[in-house]
């Protein structure tokens, strides 16, 4: 305490303090400040799943692509169509060093046999006459490694498939693009799509979403606290502590070189939300203390009102850290970083609170404050509170027992998905460039499976390819999955045009000798190196493409459960089955989402527990003060079970963040209950000083943070829509829980002299 008085003593050195630490943050943030929406990012690199991974894509160079679609209402078997898909192709490959290759219906190859002998020549040979069109049409619809993949069956449109390098800068690349594409326009529409155009508009969005929600939280912020306060100095006191905590957090993070993910740009929202906290109840006990002894001085209110306010305050933020910090023991960057940075936010809310409002007395005087208007002969609420609260136990109590079951009941129905769609409205164009695609063709997500063996030729057995096809059919029976493509696909191929597409033809072969036969001429007669995406050089391992229509990690879920059904006939070949990719990557990422919000509650529960019962010097009052908290963190998960809200990347952070935030009101209350007690105080006037002082400024505070958190209605990414609603729920529920279920427990327990040391008479 002896730190804020002295500091708080000097209030221009206080000033100058803080604006040198604002210019330094300020400029820190101007010159550093990026955001990072590539998912790869997200993870961590040291993760076995994802080492594998990695090794797997670099194997058969796996890269993400960017999708152009090209796409005539009459069909793009048309001379200027297929010139102008040849001239996209090539501008892509010769403009633009982003791209390792660039692959489409002028480019890519059709496995043909002549006379015996296979033969691999490019659909697409420059011949734009009717009876040559004709027949590269007839041809596309002849082989099923392009018809419906590359190109739509209805024959209206087309993918120019563009993989991107492993440095191509996402969002400056598609800013370009956008620019490039517009010159092909008409008749044709071109389109982008695939998860670099998803990751690109996601950094686009992301500042411009910042930059609405900043001033409209701001501004509300503002309005409410004047309102609930009735005092400028205060509101402009409380908006220098929350908007120093936002500059404190994004600062340190430029400074350490820490990139800016896209759940970061809640954070400014989160803290002016949870900071006014701490000056709400710097200036209600500043209000309680001039009105208690109207004659104090200036010097005698600022230090009794930090002598009172303390330790309250700190343990608050340190529990709202804590939840923050609980957030630390995800494996998903974003997430970690999150917590880290809010806490430290946190922690400068509360040191700023603590010193700024002690020293604006001493700087300013006394604050004058309106007097509220007096009722007459009518009670005030906290007495209607006390009357239902205290009155009607029992009937809290079995309230609160039925919320808890039923919300039980509807954690159950909670699901996981991280899909990076889902960030966008449903009528925004990205997702409609998305469904179109997954419309005509395979998909714009992947998921690669690794077959591996330690057997030279493993891969040119019949019966090992018969499994990969089986299994293939297999998921090209779900709706959800557009086709797959793997070794087994070519040697289907090659083998139907070698029996000139006579019936059952389209099979793997039963002889091995046969399969590499058909290889060796594939050799001789193509491209070998369009081999390499499918199988490595001694054919010990193969990757099986698998398009999806969707990127959500619950429909990856499902896929990934059918391909392990196949795990005992593979291990009876001698093969393992791995996964790589960025649709496996999503995957284990929901996965550790799960993992990290299972773990972040147990550990923010633990350390709360530990600390209410240190601070209280009670295990029992301890356990009492996480009432509240664990019916908002059931209700909030029974929300979400019953609306059909997944646990995504933004919505994984609530309950953590919620019971760190809402173990404030329990902290306030049963401080200045026990407070009170140890003053002498009879129960039922503890429970109604108490209700009368820190109940008005519980319910301030609940409203002020409600407020805050609502501005991410405004958000135009749905998750954090989604974010904002429940924490208002989350709040709502914690100031309701604290003052009935808590209330009601404090006084069963006070009864049975848990409250006060034993040598203090009881009233």
């Amino acid at each position: 305490m002896h730190f804020f008085t002295a500091l708080a003593k000097r209030p221009l050195t206080l000033m100058l303090l803080l604006l040198a630490l604002t210019i330094g943050f300020v400029f820190s943030i101007a010159q550093n400040a990026d955001l990072e929406t590539d998912l790869d990012e997200y993870m961590p690199k040291t993760h076995p799943a994802f080492v594998a991974s990695d090794e797997a894509q670099e194997l058969f160079g796996i890269n993400d692509a960017i999708l152009i679609v090209v796409e005539h209402p009459s069909g793009i078997y048309n001379q200027q169509t297929l010139e102008k898909i040849d001239a996209i192709t090539t501008g892509l490959a010769e403009e633009f060093d982003a791209f390792s290759s660039v692959t489409s219906l002028t480019t890519a190859d059709n496995i043909k046999s002549s006379d015996g002998f296979l033969e691999v020549e490019p659909f697409y040979t420059g011949n734009t006459s009717e009876e040559a069109i004709a027949t590269m049409q007839a041809e596309v619809q002849a082989n099923s490694m392009i018809y419906g993949r590359n190109v739509s069956k209805d024959g209206t449109a087309t993918l120019i498939i563009a993989e991107l390098t492993e440095d191509a800068d996402s969002k400056a690349l598609q800013e370009e693009l956008k620019s490039w594409i517009g010159q092909w326009e008409g008749p044709e529409r071109v389109l982008m799509a695939g998860r670099p155009v998803i990751e690109g508009s996601l950094a686009e969005l992301g500042p411009k979403d910042m930059a609405i929600m900043f001033p409209l939280v701001i501004v509300t912020m503002i309005i409410l606290l004047y309102l609930l306060l009735r005092s400028v100095r205060d509101t402009a006191l409380n908006m220098v502590i929350v908007l120093f905590g936002t500059l404190l957090s994004f600062g340190l993070m430029t400074m350490l070189g820490v990139p800016i993910y896209a759940v970061d740009t809640m954070i400014p929202v989160m803290l002016i939300a949870i900071g006014v906290a701490y000056g709400i109840h710097m200036h209600n006990t500043i209000h309680h203390l001039m009105e208690e002894k109207p004659d104090i001085t200036k010097q005698e209110l600022a230090e009794q009102s930090l002598k009172l306010m303390i330790r309250p305050i700190i343990m608050t933020a340190i529990t709202t850290a804590i939840g923050f910090v609980a957030l630390m023991s995800s494996e998903v960057l974003p997430v970690r970083y999150f917590g880290l940075f809010a806490a430290i936010g946190v922690l400068g809310e509360m040191v700023l609170a603590l010193l700024l409002f002690p020293a604006s007395i001493h700087l300013l005087g006394k604050p004058v404050y309106r007097s509220a208007k007096k009722n007459l002969g009518k009670p005030a609420y906290s007495d209607h509170l006390k009357a239902l609260v205290v009155g009607h136990p029992k009937l809290v109590t079995v309230v609160s027992l039925l919320v808890l079951l039923v919300g039980i009941w509807g954690t159950t129905k909670v699901w996981i998905d991280t899909s990076f769609l889902a960030n966008f409205e449903e009528d925004s164009s990205i997702v409609q460039i998305d469904e179109l695609v997954n419309e005509k063709f395979g998909g714009t997500s992947t998921l690669n499976i690794i077959l591996s063996s330690d057997q030279v030729d493993r891969f040119k057995d019949p019966e090992l390819l018969k499994t990969m096809d089986a299994m293939q059919q297999e998921l090209e029976a779900n709706p959800m999955v557009g086709n797959t493509l793997s070794l087994a696909t070519f040697i289907k191929q090659m083998n139907q045009v070698m029996l000139e597409h006579e019936e059952g033809s389209h099979s793997i072969p039963d002889s091995q000798e046969m399969i590499s036969q058909y290889l060796l001429l594939y050799e001789f007669s193509g491209d070998p190196e369009s081999l390499t995406q499918v199988v490595d050089y001694e054919y010990t391992s193969a990757n099986i493409t698998v398009q999806l229509k969707s990127d959500s990690s619950a429909v990856l879920k499902q896929i990934i459960a059918v391909i392990d059904t196949y795990l005992p006939a593979l291990e009876e070949q001698d093969v393992f089955l791995g996964y790589a990719g960025s649709g496996y990557k999503a995957f284990v990422f929901s996965e550790l989402l799960l993992e990290g919000q299972i773990v972040s509650l147990i550990i923010s529960f633990g350390i709360i527990i530990l600390l209410l019962t240190l601070l209280f010097r009670s295990l029992r009052i301890g356990l009492v003060g996480t009432f509240p908290i664990a019916i908002t963190a059931v209700v909030n998960f029974a929300v979400m079970g019953f609306l059909g809200i997944p646990l995504s990347s933004a919505t994984a952070l609530i309950t953590s963040i919620a019971i760190g935030i809402g173990v404030d009101y329990a902290i306030h209350f049963l401080e200045h209950y026990t407070n009170a007690r140890l003053s002498g105080a009879s129960i039922e006037e503890a429970t109604t000083e108490t209700l009368a002082h820190t109940g008005r400024a519980i319910i301030f505070n609940a409203i002020a943070v409600m407020g805050g958190f609502a501005i991410l209605l405004f958000s135009v990414f749905p998750p954090n829509r989604q974010v904002g609603a429940l924490i208002v729920l989350n709040m709502a529920t914690s100031a309701l829980g604290t003052l009935t279920i808590l209330v009601v427990a404090v006084q069963y327990l006070d009864r049975k002299h848990v409250f006060l040391p034993k040598h203090v008479k009881l009233k």
